[in-house]
């Protein structure tokens, strides 16, 4: 399963910055225009919200079972699902997960 892991934090740091990025280029880290752009539609602000529920939960979740299974370098996925988001902290956190579980 940590290979599975190591192949879905790829997917999950490639494809959300390959929107991401080219954004950027056009419009600079301009925050006012990224509001703007996530919340001119409705079904925009669905996926952002669902987002960052999601995001909140993980956190939530990195931190409850990590500390239960006695996991070191939590701050690793939180850190990963700040900048990049789920995509990259939720596998991230299950690979840890994995090999934490594999030296036991």
């Amino acid at each position: 399963m940590k290979y599975f892991y190591g192949i879905l934090m790829v997917f999950g740091i490639a494809l959300p910055y390959s929107q991401f990025l080219p954004w950027v280029i056009q419009n600079g880290l301009d925050i006012s225009q990224l509001v703007d752009d996530i919340t001119q539609t409705r079904i925009g602000s669905f996926a952002w919200m669902d987002v960052l529920v999601s995001a909140i939960v993980l956190i939530g979740f990195i931190l409850f079972e990590g500390k239960r299974k006695g996991m070191s370098l939590l701050w690793l996925p939180i850190v990963g699902t700040l900048v990049v988001g789920v995509s990259l902290g939720l596998p991230l956190f299950l690979f840890l997960r994995e090999k934490h579980l594999e030296k036991r």
